[in-house]
């Protein structure tokens, strides 16, 4: 069961909670050029959404946001994790990441249905570098 760990800037916006907001944006940074390594959009409340946006390039991003007049928040930080899909995958990576002392407070996955998975992992800021490692030395043990 093999997996590789990406750590990951990632940026998040507010938006209106209406038909086309999110394919508003992500035409627009289509257009611009942006290349998303992970997306998502989750409820913020009655009428409102925060859209999650992964980019290979945050410089890049901030340009375009800026430019766009969109309100963009972070970067915060992330760990991609990808590999094979095999049973009990995110069970390996939430086992390393509790016996390193770990939350995971949000994520979000998939797999690909061809035998490979993608996971996004969200821990607290002063976690993180610990959380890198303990992931890291996963990988170096499989």
């Amino acid at each position: 069961m093999a997996f590789s760990i990406r750590p990951v800037d990632y940026y998040y916006v507010s938006v209106q909670d209406r038909p086309g907001a999110a394919w508003r944006l992500l035409a627009l940074l289509a257009e611009q050029g942006i290349d998303l390594l992970a997306f998502t959009a989750v409820p913020s409340g009655p009428d409102s959404a925060i859209l999650t946006l992964c980019p290979k390039d945050g410089a890049k991003l901030r340009s375009v946001a800026k430019n766009a007049g969109i309100a963009l928040s972070g970067p915060q930080h992330a760990l991609l994790v990808s590999g094979d899909d095999a049973l009990g995958a995110l069970a390996v990576v939430h086992e390393r990441l509790a016996r390193a002392d770990v939350n995971v407070y949000s994520s979000s996955g998939l797999a690909d249905g061809q035998g490979s998975f993608s996971y996004l992992i969200y821990v607290r800021p002063e976690r993180f570098d610990l959380a890198v490692s303990a992931l890291q030395d996963a990988v170096a043990a499989l």
